[in-house]
């Protein structure tokens, strides 16, 4: 399959002030995209899913590693600024209502990106009118403001406004998490039928596990900073090997009062300081499977097969354990029929 993002070393530290101290928010990271797939982030809040999007983007300068787009070095933040480049990646916001201007109609907000390309003003009117109608919307909203649309509506004209540039590459920072149940269902249904018709990749940025496992086809677990399982989506969901990941299905809230968490792996204790991060895994302090070599040696990247990567030292242990996943799977045929019913 033809590439379009590589990610290559990724590494993101933000200084603090005043001291030599530093944020380590993304450590050493690496990952592809190819055309029309979808590569779906997960993690807790602060494991440095949205801070490798923006490096992506070109919002934040990366402090080490390289992210080429079709080929070409995106390591300098001047880079993306070029009208052709920014034309070809988008980013859909997580909250739509912070990311409308609120004195700006919704006409201009969508049609605002077709001037950075410098598509002529004849023809965009007619772009307008066809992502609107694409994104399920009428154009009689496009002389409204955005405090007048629902949250659901908001993040379609978010949508719209990030792919009427038809671009290669969309990053979906959350763009789910501010919605209600149904929203939320017609918005993934609806990235689904745009990555179809137009091809686009997207990486996924989500700690919705029920989302991810509907919209991707490969996933990467972070955790502080660090990817430590990335595979197929219904590989890593049906066989998870790391403990980390495990006790985030085990999160997943379940629809029906009589299913039971099915997995004995138990995370217990604080999440370590990402400014001063453990010298071996970072999950060790919490993990129950970590002994002495967990704590002084970071696990190395251990290819399973099938494009299944794992970080952790004792990953055949955890491979015999019962799993969250069974409950998930279960979960997700019990949220089928009471959608059904």
């Amino acid at each position: 399959m033809e590439t379009i993002l590589e990610v290559q070393g990724l590494v993101k530290h933000f200084p603090l002030p005043g001291s030599r101290a530093k944020v380590q928010a993304v450590n050493n990271i690496s990952f592809c995209i190819s055309k029309g797939e979808t590569l779906a982030l997960v993690g807790e809040s602060g494991s440095g899913k949205t801070t490798v999007g923006r490096c992506v983007l070109g919002l934040l300068e990366a402090t080490a590693g390289s992210i080429r787009f079709r080929g070409g070095e995106m390591g300098k933040r001047r880079h993306v600024r070029t009208p052709e480049l920014r034309g070809r990646m988008q980013l859909v916001f997580q909250e739509p209502a912070e990311a409308l201007d609120p004195r700006i109609r919704i006409g201009e907000t969508i049609e605002e990106p077709l001037r950075a390309v410098n598509l002529p003003p004849a023809e965009r009117g007619e772009r307008v009118a066809e992502v609107v109608d694409r994104v399920g919307l009428t154009v009689e909203i496009l002389d409204q403001y955005p405090l007048t649309l629902s949250a659901g509506q908001q993040q379609r004209v978010g949508i719209a406004r990030a792919i009427i540039t038809k671009p290669e590459l969309i990053v979906l920072d959350e763009p789910t998490s501010a919605l209600d149940p149904t929203a939320r269902a017609e918005i993934i249904d609806l990235l689904l039928r745009l990555q179809q018709e137009l091809g686009s990749a997207y990486l996924f940025i989500s700690h919705d596990l029920s989302a991810v496992r509907y919209i991707s086809h490969r996933i990467a677990v972070m955790y502080l900073g660090m990817i430590i399982e990335q595979g197929d989506a219904a590989e890593v969901f049906r066989t998870p090997r790391h403990p980390y990941s495990i006790g985030l299905l085990s999160s997943v809230l379940l629809p029906d009062p009589s299913l039971k968490g099915l997995t004995s792996i138990s995370l217990r204790g604080e999440i370590p300081s990402p400014i001063n991060l453990p010298k071996g895994c970072y999950l060790a302090s919490r993990c129950p499977f970590a002994d002495d070599r967990c704590r002084r040696e970071m696990p190395p990247a251990e290819d399973l097969g099938g494009n299944h990567v794992v970080r952790c030292f004792k990953h055949q242990e955890v491979a015999q354990t019962e799993r969250a996943a069974d409950t998930f799977e279960e979960f997700q045929r019990t949220a089928e029929r009471i959608l059904s019913a």
